[in-house]
């Protein structure tokens, strides 16, 4: 790589400002492998890039099916419930199961889409030195960047959104119901999971994989870079 950027170096020497500024527009990607991107515009690319994973995101969970269609980020039933629901099945209430897990789901669908704000703004306060790090590491490290330090501001915020999105979908009217007739039956072991804490962080669990998804596409795809910074940023190989 050295030696094309030395070779292309010595062409360029020679080419007037015009014939430059063609073919920087004509050859994009060779001018950003070649010249480093500057600090402000490593801060501003890692910035975007989590924005666009973000909202790219958001896109994708925020609609019909976005968790309960997409097997990487699915909602089961809680662990401790696949006893319960196995039960109810024997007993032939296939229904009433089935529309519990559709609306954890649902209820992880409605509360991403509050999700973009409370990224965004966590991703303001990304330092250069975090930048810097995050922009030489691995696929996912603005994505891990994100997670560990914001995770517990997240779930204090996401929390009540959460709940009202369980509330408006009937995952704790269907848990009632289900917990009800479970815990009638002789000699069951009584349950009574926290639905909320569980879908609260099955759902920002599924936003961080998704997340980090648009992360290693945009550093690995260069039709995934959207703008002049993030072709800048990320089609920089020094």
């Amino acid at each position: 790589m050295k030696k094309v950027v030395f070779a292309c170096a010595i062409l360029l020497m020679g080419t007037s400002c015009d014939e430059l500024t063609h073919l920087a527009n004509q050859y994009p990607d060779v001018v950003n492998q070649a010249v480093a991107p500057t600090q402000s515009e490593i801060i501003a690319g890692l910035k975007e890039a989590l924005t666009v994973g973000i909202k790219n995101t958001v896109l994708q969970t925020n609609k019909k099916d976005g968790f309960y269609g997409n097997s990487l980020i699915h909602i089961p039933v809680p662990a401790e419930a696949d006893k319960v629901m196995s039960t109810l099945k024997n007993l032939g209430m296939n229904s009433l199961v089935d529309n519990f897990e559709t609306s954890l789901n649902r209820a992880a669908e409605e509360a991403s889409g509050q999700a973009v704000d409370i990224f965004v703004d966590a991703i303001t306060k990304m330092t250069f030195e975090d930048a810097v790090g995050i922009w030489k590491g691995n696929d996912d490290a603005a994505t891990q960047y994100l997670k560990r330090t914001t995770t517990s501001q997240l779930e204090a915020a996401f929390n009540p959104i959460t709940k009202k999105a369980i509330e408006a979908t009937d995952v704790t009217m269907y848990w009632d119901d289900i917990a009800g007739v479970y815990n009638n039956i002789p000699f069951v072991t009584q349950v009574n999971p926290d639905l909320n804490k569980y879908v609260n962080e099955k759902a920002i669990d599924g936003l961080f994989l998704m997340v980090a998804k648009q992360e290693k596409d945009i550093r690995e795809n260069p039709q995934a870079r959207v703008s002049a910074i993030l072709q800048k940023v990320f089609g920089y190989k020094g």
